[in-house]
């Protein structure tokens, strides 16, 4: 939904294919994205299991913990045949390890990898619910792999890569999975985009944080909404960079702000230049 909310920012349609609560959580959730103007047609309702929900904990460093309640209404997305012809003639279908923590959902995004021109993985291993096996079966279905050096590590292993270097741990995740490109995030430390022949280092903001959770979210939704309008690598992954810094400096994943705002953070950085 982060991931949504943010493309919808930056112009784009975008749905959640997603299952809530009939709970008051579930009505919560539906009233802020119409709020939001974020559709919820292809959202399921569940009578039986609750609205998911996450205990998030920064620490002084600012990584964050996760406590991810289950089971939950998103395990249990059942398959619909309209996803189908919606996942087909999609610019991109962006999906994340969690939803494969379940058999009903799992099976839905197999079907779900299997019609998709373009499949963004925005991997979240949380302990302990990630499977080897599922996690390197969606690789094989990726065209862009966005990840943490954490994660980068935990994948590197489980392949048996020996090299102690990140970029010799993404070429092998390369040539194995025959990936387009590669993300690789470093929180405050900035993001690089690994292709076949070329290596792209974002360029790092600083700014007081006020909490971490959903600026990865905002990263992989500035770079898709500016890669899809045709912008270059290195423009896309600044553009990245810059939202998730901005996220980072306001409070909870989805924070409202307009066009305006976003243009005076541009120009309170002095990078309304860098993406002209």
């Amino acid at each position: 939904m982060n991931v949504a909310y943010h493309l919808s920012k930056m112009g784009l349609k975008s749905q959640l294919i997603s299952r809530v609560g009939s709970d008051h959580l579930g009505k919560e959730l539906l009233q802020k994205m119409q709020k939001w103007e974020l559709s919820s047609s292809l959202l399921q309702r569940d009578r039986k299991h609750p609205t998911g929900t996450v205990v998030a904990e920064m620490d002084e460093n600012f990584e964050m913990t996760y406590e991810i309640v289950a089971p939950v209404a998103w395990d249990f997305i059942q398959w619909e045949q309209r996803y189908e012809e919606i996942a087909r003639h999609s610019d991109t279908l962006v999906f994340g390890s969690l939803a494969m923590r379940n058999t009903v959902s799992y099976e839905t995004l197999k079907k779900l990898l299997s019609v998709s021109d373009y499949r963004v993985f925005d991997v979240n291993l949380r302990a302990p619910y990630y499977e080897s096996e599922k996690v390197l079966a969606a690789l094989k279905d990726t065209e862009l792999l966005k990840l943490n050096q954490h994660e980068l590590d935990i994948i590197s292993h489980w392949i048996g890569t020996k090299s102690k270097t990140e970029k010799n741990k993404v070429q092998r995740l390369q040539d194995r999975f025959s990936l387009s490109g590669i993300i690789v995030t470093r929180g405050k430390d900035g993001a690089t985009y690994y292709e076949e022949n070329n290596i792209y280092n974002s360029p790092v903001f600083e700014v007081d944080v006020v909490d971490t959770v959903g600026s990865g979210d905002a990263f992989l939704s500035a770079f898709l909404a500016t890669k899809l309008s045709g912008k270059d690598i290195l423009q896309s992954l600044t553009t990245a960079s810059i939202l998730g810094a901005f996220v980072a400096s306001q409070k909870g994943a989805c924070p409202d702000y307009s066009r305006a705002d976003w243009q005076l953070f541009l120009q309170g950085k002095g990078l309304n230049k860098i993406l002209k």
